[in-house]
């Protein structure tokens, strides 16, 4: 039976937690990931060996594998700080896997056969590259975790070296996709860096699938500042060239005196939702009621299962691809 072709694009911890959730349902998933990051364990191997930066890789890889087996738990093992340099095992891995193979891309590919993982993990490019941000007052600053530490508004951001090519599965996957989701994540860096290797951009408006936007819940410091949904949307579009996002989801969430504080302490707030703008842009919003958890700690995070669910139900009303039923996840 032929599965509905679900194209997922981001990365950091977002993307991970998103596909591990769509993982329950009867979808062929791909993940395109960004190979941008630049510090800590990833950061240090990518310098060192001038591959693409594995972390966010190593996430998603492990969030479509079981997440119950050792091997799995293995992978994700990181040293202490004193011990391997503070390395993620599987970072290491993925490194020496590319080093056997001599291609980040096939090494990806083999460890995701290793780790019988639900559909596949694509680095958006096969090259080592740096993101770089062009300021609003255009100033530029180099590499990923640089860009929110200036406090300043972003007008653009780029990879260096600008030429790079973007995988062929990566391509072929947007072309031949039932829906693709942007998101949720960093804007610039986990999301907008996807889209600036060359060929991703065109892929994605080649293809005829619907796209939606899974929306951040809070602001993110040094990043999108004072961001609503719509200027979210807009700087995606503006990266790709054109209005392209179909559909959004997003929180309509009021938030108690608690979380507010909490975010307030870290110069972030909640990312509003004006509907008519968005609605006189073409785009439907999507949201529902318990789409937001909050911890303990006055922390929020979208509900996993909530949001990949919500993910499904679109995915099923937009296309005839299979005829599925819902409450039958083992048919």
């Amino acid at each position: 039976m032929k599965q509905m072709k679900v194209v997922l694009i981001g990365g950091g911890t977002g993307l991970s937690v998103l596909a591990r959730g769509l993982r329950e349902f009867p979808i062929d998933i791909t993940a395109i990931v960004t190979v941008a990051d630049n510090g800590g364990s990833t950061g240090k191997i990518r310098d060192v060996m001038d591959i693409p930066a594995p972390g966010d890789i190593r996430n998603v890889i492990a969030a479509l594998s079981d997440s119950e087996s050792t091997l799995t738990q293995l992978f994700q093992y990181r040293f202490d700080e004193n011990k391997v340099d503070g390395h993620s095992l599987g970072n290491l891995v993925i490194a020496g896997m590319t080093s056997i193979t001599n291609d980040f891309g096939h090494a990806i590919k083999e460890l995701s056969k290793v780790l019988n993982i639900k559909g596949q993990v694509i680095p958006s490019t096969n090259t080592s590259v740096q993101l770089n941000a062009v300021m609003e007052d255009g100033e530029i600053v180099r590499g990923e975790t640089n860009i929110p530490k200036t406090n300043k508004k972003i007008d653009r951001v780029f990879l260096e070296p600008g030429d790079v090519e973007p995988m062929e599965e990566a391509v072929e996957a947007l072309e031949h996709a039932d829906l693709i989701v942007l998101g949720p994540g960093s804007l610039y860096t986990s999301v907008i860096s996807n889209l600036c290797v060359k060929g991703i951009s065109e892929a994605l408006l080649r293809s005829n699938a619907p796209k939606l936007y899974v929306s951040n819940v809070m602001t993110q410091p040094g990043e999108t500042d004072n961001y609503g949904v719509k200027e979210h949307i807009d700087a995606i579009c503006q990266q790709v060239g054109e209005d392209f996002i179909d559909f959004v989801i997003c929180s309509n969430e009021n938030y108690s005196k608690d979380v507010l504080r909490k975010y307030e302490e870290k110069n972030s707030k909640p990312v509003e939702v004006h509907k008519e703008e968005l609605k006189n842009k073409g785009i439907r919003v999507l949201t529902a009621s318990n789409l937001i958890e909050i911890s303990d700690e006055h922390f929020v995070r979208h509900n996993t299962k909530i949001l990949s669910g919500m993910i499904y139900e679109l995915a099923l009303e937009l296309t005839s691809t299979i005829q599925f039923n819902p409450n039958d996840k083992h048919k």
